[in-house]
């Protein structure tokens, strides 16, 4: 795995083909199905898409997958025919076509996923986060610019209605809250075992050569993407981070505690990503130099715009198609009928920064040391 020391943090500054955003544009109605492929079966965030290939939307043409089990099992679960199933992704792609590929496979097997599919123009969303380090993260991004495609990252977060109205309230209201000071992330759950995530996923899942890390990328890259968009892409000037294997016994080979601190101009970041929470939590908590803004779930929120006017509790509005889904959302910037935005959550620009801050994390963990991005320089 390469080194942060040896990588250019220097992305910033470079051009990108922007593949972020909420903007609208009208287009003609009815289009044809978008035409998507499904690469590999061993995340089990692969349900979403399998579950949502009957509503009509789009065309399931083919499905990646070498173990035949495997694909037997998942397509049996939605009624779904086995002659969808290809045993490599270059065969699944030439035989079938698809103007885009989501990846369901290990996050060390994204880049390959890019590989194959840029070159012949077509579409890409990997789920979260978007690489194994931020070496393979940059090689995806060079290859999507050069091929012109889409290349966006899938965190169920980013459909969290909460999370997209404290960013209006913040943007909107800014007089009465002012700037953030802190914001704090909870993310994960008693454990993948622990909870019977599929044999096949867990295995990957707590190798750090397919996943990077543990409880520190698998949950900690949730808190790094809020972070960035809340700071309109901005990256921290310092991570520093604490891992910790309390349960050895269950993951010998990987982090399952994790806490990363990055550190703003004017603000800070905790990021609490956890094998070990008893109950399932996906949470943010904005504080303000007047008030707070927390998102206790998807839709839940407790807002507070100074401590005279006290704590009020709201539900976020629903998003609206295509902005509430990600596939919808997918289709909707292959047609060109949502234009990017620059610090969207799931563009290319935030999760090259995710994946500075993942990166950065992990050495801060393993040498104690506090990690200064700025001083990061191209091999």
């Amino acid at each position: 795995m390469a080194t942060p020391s040896g990588i250019i943090i220097r992305f910033i500054a470079l051009s990108f083909f922007i593949l972020s955003g909420t903007g609208l544009s009208a287009q003609n109605q009815d289009p044809a199905p978008v035409k998507i492929g499904v690469a590999g079966l061993v995340h089990s965030h692969v349900n979403w898409i399998l579950n949502r290939a009957s509503d009509g939307d789009f065309e399931l043409v083919g499905i990646a997958e070498p173990n035949r089990e495997l694909a037997q099992r998942y397509l049996a679960r939605y009624n779904l025919p086995m002659s969808l199933v290809y045993p490599s992704l270059e065969e699944m792609v030439e035989t079938t076509s698809p103007d885009a590929v989501t990846a369901f496979n290990t996050i060390r097997g994204h880049l390959s996923v890019v590989e194959i599919c840029a070159p012949r123009g077509i579409h890409v969303m990997v789920e979260k986060p978007l690489a194994v380090n931020l070496g393979d993260a940059l090689k995806m991004s060079r290859l999507a610019k050069k091929h012109k495609i889409h290349l966006l990252t899938n965190y169920e977060t980013t459909w969290y209605g909460s999370n997209h109205h404290a960013m209006e309230l913040l943007n909107n209201e800014r007089d009465a809250f002012g700037d953030i000071r802190k914001v704090v992330v909870h993310d994960g759950h008693p454990g993948p075992k622990e909870i019977g995530v599929d044999t096949e996923f867990l295995e990957w899942l707590t190798d750090p050569y397919y996943n990077g890390a543990g409880a520190l990328t698998d949950f900690g890259c949730y808190g790094a993407n809020l972070s960035t968009w809340l700071h309109h892409g901005a990256m921290p000037n310092e991570v520093f981070a604490v891992t910790q294997q309390i349960k050895p016994e269950i993951y010998p080979d990987v982090d399952d505690e994790a806490t990363i601190i990055l550190t703003y101009d004017k603000s800070q970041t905790i990021i609490q990503a956890s094998w070990n929470w008893n109950y399932g939590r996906k949470d943010l908590e904005v504080y303000t130099q007047s008030g707070f803004i927390k998102c206790l779930n998807s839709t839940d929120m407790s807002v507070m715009w100074s401590e005279k006017d006290g704590e009020k509790v709201l539900e976020a509005p629903d998003l609206q198609p295509p902005l509430n889904d990600p596939f919808s959302y997918f289709m909707a910037v292959i047609r060109g009928e949502v234009v990017p935005d620059e610090n969207a959550l799931s563009g290319i620009k935030n999760n090259l920064v995710v994946m500075a801050i993942l990166q950065a994390a992990i050495t801060s963990a393993r040498s104690g040391k506090k990690f200064v991005l700025s001083e990061l320089e191209e091999d």
